[in-house]
C-alpha cells in the first residue's frame, strides 16, 4: 500500500471521464466551487447575493376634484 502514483490518478481521471464526459466536468467544477464559495460566506456570515433593487417611491395619486352638489 503506500502512497499514490501518477498511474493511480490517470486511472482515477480516466473513470471520471468515463462517468461524466467531457462536456459535464466543467459544469460540475463550477457548481463545486460556487458550492464552497457559498459554504465560506455561510461561515463568514456575509453573504455575495445581490440584494433586491429598491423599487423608486411612487409619486402621491393625483387628487380627483370633488364632484360638485347640484
Amino acid at each position: 500500500m503506500g502512497e499514490f502514483s501518477i498511474f493511480h490518478w490517470l486511472v482515477v481521471l480516466a473513470v471520471i471521464l468515463i462517468f461524466f464526459g467531457g462536456k459535464r466536468i466543467p459544469e460540475i467544477m463550477k457548481g463545486f466551487g460556487e458550492g464552497i464559495r457559498s459554504f465560506k460566506d455561510g461561515m463568514a456570515g456575509t453573504s455575495q447575493t445581490p440584494a433586491p433593487p429598491a423599487q423608486a417611491p411612487t409619486p402621491p395619486a393625483a387628487e380627483k376634484p370633488a364632484e360638485e352638489k347640484k
